[in-house]
């Protein structure tokens, strides 16, 4: 697997105790109740609300049903124009392990397609008219024109471009 870019702080304890040092309570309650309100509004409607909390959304892209994003840093994702977030996906900003409290942006191209329930780790980059399909785990980055899916993902095939 290609390396995430991702900055890496290390605890003696379970880092995900430390997250008001990564994000800040108010911020965190705030982004909780916005993302929770957004996942079940019409789609113009919720785009504008993940625009207020920084989420970058290209024109006519649409986001599916109960899309969660990333509670603490919203802000690191970027969606280009055109594209579709399948139903129930979710696309995360941070991470943990034992003793890791991993960060990274997410980067999602035009004219993309995510298929539902897929989750997108930090990190990642997912280029211009790139497929990835349902109930994939995104753990590295997905190239321009490809088609991609699986746990891990893999590549599967060429997309329409090719």
């Amino acid at each position: 697997m290609a390396d995430r870019n991702l900055e890496k702080q290390s605890y003696a304890e379970n880092p995900l105790f430390k997250w008001p040092q990564h994000a800040g309570v108010p911020e965190t309650v705030l982004n909780t109740v916005a993302l929770t309100l957004s996942r079940y509004m019409p789609l113009r409607m919720k785009n504008k609300l993940l625009r207020v909390l920084g989420i970058e959304i290209g024109e006519n892209t649409a986001v599916g049903l109960d899309v969660q994003f990333d509670i603490f840093h919203p802000e690191n994702i970027s969606i280009g124009k055109n594209s579709t977030i399948g139903y129930g996906t979710t696309i995360l900003t941070h991470e943990t392990t034992q003793d890791e409290f991993r960060e990274g942006d997410v980067k999602i191209g035009d004219n993309v397609l995510i298929g539902a329930n897929t989750t997108v780790l930090p990190g990642v980059e997912i280029g211009d008219n790139a497929t990835v399909s349902a109930h994939s785990l995104v753990n590295r980055d997905v190239p321009q024109g490809k088609k991609y899916g699986g746990v891990p993902v893999e590549e599967l095939g060429k997309t329409r471009e090719e």
